[in-house]
């Protein structure tokens, strides 16, 4: 956090009261909907445990939710570009198609006009929008239990090899002033349940995540602020290490992972993630018991906000805590991905009991 803003207890009351005092400090994600809007929005209030505070649109738009259409979060109150609320109705007309600078010069805009007309309301271009929309959609696609190949194509992507090089371009080469400086490195590993990214230097792991998953290219972004160094696309031995732990245990061997970890996050996160990893294959948690697991009964919330912050997937296994009414509740790789892992482990905990009784 760079600067305080109010908590989410406060912001979820203003969302019960429509305060508009409150305009503009946060929106709500609802992720029982995939929605976010305003906290005035006119519609019917969520539960608590649904929402989710973003403070940007662009955060919003990242984490795979897509703007409401009664308060349309998108629009300021007064004062809206023309050209900002023409461009977002088209895009709300047709949001899994491809947009690009020759169908704004065929609407007979100015490019460069757009360009900080959307910079300056949301801090990226409406091409940026264009594409987290649709890779918004895709999300939704999965979360339905949908085969990969079809998230991909309602993305807009005719391949996997283009699904996937829509990440590889935000990564690019190194800049010029960082040569001699330590890069990182990105591969593709491929899995049976989708392609992961895996970003990795000579010692460690900064980076496991599923190809769609809406936050990785704010994820790769933070990565590089964070470690202050250049990605370029290649491997590593942390790469090839992975790799083959990941092979072993989609093949339903539970030999643990022993690749080692970068150390990212604030000390309440890696407590959270090092508990994570205590929880047996097989085994689940509720996010209370993960709280109490870590002596601290009272950060529920807390808890909750550093899985969501997890970055690296499965290894850190955030996908098994779910939620105290058993539901799966939320996860960055889709729920339909947690649902399979979940099975997947009960399998080969069931495996192993089994092996060990034989003996």
């Amino acid at each position: 956090m760079l600067f305080d803003r109010p908590t989410d207890d406060i912001l979820y009351e203003a969302l019960l009261k429509r305060d508009a005092a409150y305009e503009g400090f946060a929106w709500v994600c609802v992720t029982t909907t995939r929605i976010f809007c305003r906290l005035t929005c006119p519609a019917r209030k969520p539960k608590r445990e649904n929402c989710v505070f973003q403070e940007s649109i662009a955060a919003c738009l990242e984490a795979g939710f897509r703007p409401c259409l009664r308060c349309r979060p998108m629009l300021r109150y007064k004062g809206n570009d023309a050209t900002v609320t023409a461009l977002l109705e088209a895009l709300e007309r047709e949001p899994e198609r491809r947009w690009r600078e020759s169908d704004l010069l065929a609407m007979g805009l100015d490019l460069s006009t757009v360009r900080r007309a959307f910079k300056r309301q949301f801090g990226m271009s409406f091409l940026e929008i264009a594409r987290l929309r649709r890779v918004g959609l895709a999300a939704e696609t999965l979360t339905g239990g949908a085969p990969v190949i079809e998230a991909q194509l309602d993305a807009g992507f005719e391949s996997g090899s283009g699904f996937r090089a829509a990440i590889t371009q935000l990564i690019g080469s190194a800049p010029r002033h960082l040569r001699g400086k330590g890069l990182l490195r990105a591969d593709w590993i491929e899995t049976p349940i989708g392609p992961m990214m895996a970003i990795a230097d000579e010692h460690a792991l900064h980076l496991l995540e599923f190809a769609d998953r809406p936050a990785l290219p704010n994820e790769i972004r933070r990565i590089r602020e964070r470690t202050g160094c250049g990605i370029v696309m290649g491997r590593t031995p942390m790469t090839d290490q992975i790799e083959r732990e990941l092979t072993r245990y989609f093949d339903g061997h539970d030999d643990g992972f022993e690749t080692r970890i970068a150390g990212h996050g604030t000390p309440f996160e890696r407590m959270v993630w090092s508990e994570l990893r205590r929880i047996p294959t097989g085994g689940i948690r509720s996010y209370t018991e993960q709280a109490k697991a870590i002596g601290r009964p009272g950060s529920v919330r807390a808890v909750a906000c550093a899985n969501g912050a997890n970055q690296i997937a499965i290894v850190i296994p955030c996908h098994r805590v779910i939620g105290a009414d058993g539901g799966l509740t939320g996860y960055g790789g889709g729920l339909w991905r947690k649902r399979w892992l979940l099975e997947h482990e009960r399998r080969m905990a069931a495996g192993q009991r089994t092996a060990e009784a034989a003996e």
